[in-house]
């Protein structure tokens, strides 16, 4: 990779000064992944005149035992079973860009802990100045590796049993404003939204203690409205509660209060890091809490095609971690999403054997060994007129969240969630009685609309609503989607 004077020979593997990453034995064409391999897909680009196999045996070089030079402790160890090895390397038809594929040995890595994975494959690698873009494309966790860790607090199953819903998506809306309103007047958004019809209602991921409402206050209010909306519909409500903050300390105090003030369901940000986010899954099972996670920042490293992290990625992440809810994309609404890599970021959440499927941008199989599902979140710009593309699209297991169309509905808060709950039902219960929900969605939701005078306006304002933009990330190898 760097300059070398006897470039033109191969040198011995111990000899002094600089051999090339390949020749060091972090290529091998011929290695066959064990099982307990921790697998990786890298999707990079190498400078000029840099070869793409001697790249990609950087990156299994500089994410495992090698340093820029030959240095004699290696032979203190058995280093070839430390060193991860880059078996593959497959050019992307028509780009500049290639998909390496490395294994690691699942001795690298510290059990139980994301913190460590995460140094050791994505800790040095993406500044190489060799590589003009490197991306983790995927990961092959294996099952000897997974469990380790405890994986969702609760899981899909336990939490539709903790709540007693069933057959059906989870409705849900983020409080708007999500800035500027006063403890009261936040509650106030809670307690309609909730006795509207919607299941959940929540902070954003940037309402946390600040001046015009502190976190005590906000609690306090919107537990108030909850068990309000519980006594008035007689159904089990929820309300994230934003425990973010600045230290853990801090961050326990708060979902301490929380389960203190009888909430099902408390919410962190992605922001806090990795090792937060295992102590918090860790506190919401011993505490029989609902831990949702909002993957506030995330766009910043995994929307571009040729660099960063995919979101799959995070998703695997995530599920070891331990969170029972993440934003995971809606498709169909205002914020970055390909219909091919959303259901295969679904797919990662919720099942427990997957197989590879490049359509979907899934590099490897995937055995989640009973690990808990984590249930996925569709927020951002979705309404009422969408729900036949949504349960399509997204299936029945998952919180869909209308802030913006919960509550800028023009009869009011409650009404707009009226409005969604009428659509919900009235979609599954289409589903349910054989119908073709895609093709039919409007005229099902026409149908309700005339017993519902909340969807029929709702239907009506926000009917001309779409974001057809280009995505940016999209799986090499497309299939055919269908959005509608």
């Amino acid at each position: 990779m760097a300059g070398n004077s006897n470039s033109g020979k191969k040198k011995s593997r111990w000899a002094a000064g600089i051999t090339p990453y390949a020749e060091m034995g972090y290529y091998d064409a011929d290695y066959e992944p064990k099982a307990t391999d921790i697998l990786c897909a890298f999707r990079l680009v190498p400078q000029a005149g840099v070869d793409p196999i001697e790249a990609a045996a950087a990156v299994a070089g500089e994410s495992s035992t090698a340093t820029w030079t030959v240095v004699w402790t290696d032979r203190l160890t058995p280093y070839e079973h430390y060193q991860a090895k880059c078996y593959r390397v497959d050019p992307v038809p028509g780009t500049d860009q290639y998909i390496a594929y490395i294994a690691y040995d699942i001795d690298l890595f510290e059990e139980g802990s994301i913190a460590n994975l995460t140094s050791s494959i994505i800790g040095n690698v993406f500044g190489f100045k060799a590589l003009k873009s490197l991306r983790l494309e995927d990961m092959r966790i294996p099952p000897h590796y997974a469990k380790t860790f405890q994986g969702p607090a609760h899981g899909i199953v336990m939490e539709r049993e903790y709540l007693n819903k069933f057959g059906r998506p989870l409705l849900g809306a983020t409080v708007k404003p999500k800035l500027g309103l006063s403890a009261r007047n936040y509650g106030r958004v809670v307690y309609e939204a909730l006795r509207g019809g919607l299941d959940f209602s929540k902070d954003d991921e940037n309402i946390n203690s600040q001046p015009f409402m502190r976190w005590r206050d906000r609690f306090l209010f919107c537990m108030e409205a909850v068990n309000r909306a519980t006594a008035t519909t007689g159904e089990i409500k929820g309300h994230y509660l934003n425990v973010t903050a600045g230290t853990m300390e801090e961050m326990y105090e708060r979902a301490d209060f929380a389960k203190e003030l009888g909430s099902v369901i408390v919410m962190i940000d992605l922001t806090i890091g990795y090792t937060a986010i295992q102590s918090m899954a860790k506190w919401a099972r011993r505490s029989g809490v609902i831990l949702h996670l909002h993957r506030a920042g995330h766009g910043t490293y995994t929307r571009q095609k040729t660099h960063g992290v995919n979101f799959r990625v995070i998703s695997k992440w995530m599920r070891l971690a331990g969170v029972d809810h993440i934003h995971a994309g809606t498709v169909v609404g205002k914020l970055e999403g390909d219909p091919n890599a959303i259901r295969g970021y679904y797919t990662t959440l919720r099942a427990n054997k997957i197989e590879a499927d490049l359509s979907q941008g899934l590099y490897f199989e995937q055995d989640w060994a009973s690990l808990p599902a984590v249930m996925p979140v569709a927020s951002g710009g979705i309404h009422a007129g969408q729900m036949h593309q949504l349960l399509h699209l997204l299936g029945e297991d998952v919180v869909l969240q209308f802030g913006g169309g919960t509550i800028g509905h023009p009869d009011g808060i409650a009404q707009g969630a009226t409005a969604n709950r009428v659509a919900v039902e009235a979609m599954i219960q289409a589903r349910n009685e054989g119908r073709d929900i895609l093709g039919e969605g409007p005229e099902i939701l026409n149908k309700a609309a005339r017993w519902s005078p909340e969807l029929r306006k709702a239907l009506d304002i926000w009917k001309d609503v779409t974001y057809d933009f280009e995505s940016t990330d999209v799986p090499d190898v497309v299939g055919t989607v269908t959005v509608g």
